[in-house]
């Protein structure tokens, strides 16, 4: 799996990089400003981009601002932001195109090489990988939206955990719950958010999104 990395700070960018590679990923590109995650971005067609919210030059939104152009030029192309804080318009506008393949994590809420690796992953695979305090401030301005309000305190407990990219059996260890169970509060969130009949893993990374989106 070949990855575009975009990370001005030089630490840190080789820190990825080398974790990176421990996993078996390719590292197309590790660059350090905007123009040139740019260049990478359009001519290496990379599987997924990591990439940091604030690069050179102007250290505003400009990696993000990269990956959303490379997105419109590529319609999907999984990106997987890493910020320090939760910057809500930069996570609304990655969202907005209704694709998947989208994540956010914050740097200081990363504590462990594989949690890092299974959310580059979920990504790449065209899922989505959401920190949970990413998930609050995405959700709390919409609380009382239709349809999001027909959702029950349980049915948004297993959104909450789809958003972080888990599985039905890790959400029912999560939540105390059955499979079953959780089988069945999701057939509710498909049919409260009326998503039409789909592929599954498609019809969850539909509400996810429907879910973060502020709109």
């Amino acid at each position: 799996m070949r990855v575009v990395l975009a990370e001005d700070l030089f630490l840190l960018r080789d820190g990825l990089v080398r974790m990176l590679e421990a996993y078996e990923f390719e590292i197309a590109a590790a660059v350090d400003n905007g123009p040139e995650l740019t260049r990478a971005l359009e001519e290496l067609q990379p599987d997924v981009a990591v990439v940091d919210v604030r690069l050179p030059p102007s250290f505003s939104d400009e990696g993000l601002q990269c990956a959303l152009e490379a997105r419109r030029k590529r319609p999907g192309l999984p990106v997987l932001v890493l910020s320090q804080h939760v910057e809500q318009l930069y996570a609304r506008e990655l969202l907005a195109d209704g694709n998947g393949g989208v994540g956010y994590l914050l740097k200081d809420r990363v504590f462990e090489a594989e949690q890092f690796i299974d959310g580059v992953r979920r990504v790449a695979s065209g899922g989505t990988a959401m920190d949970p305090q990413v998930i609050q401030q995405l959700v709390s301005r919409r609380a009382q939206d239709k349809p999001m309000a027909n959702l029950t305190s349980r049915e948004k407990e297993v959104m909450e955990l789809m958003a972080q990219g888990r599985s039905n059996a890790a959400i029912a260890q999560q939540l105390f719950i059955t499979e079953r169970a959780v089988a069945k509060h999701t057939s509710n969130i498909f049919g409260k958010l009326r998503l039409p009949p789909s592929d599954d893993d498609n019809r969850r990374v539909l509400a996810v999104l429907a879910y973060l989106d502020q709109g």
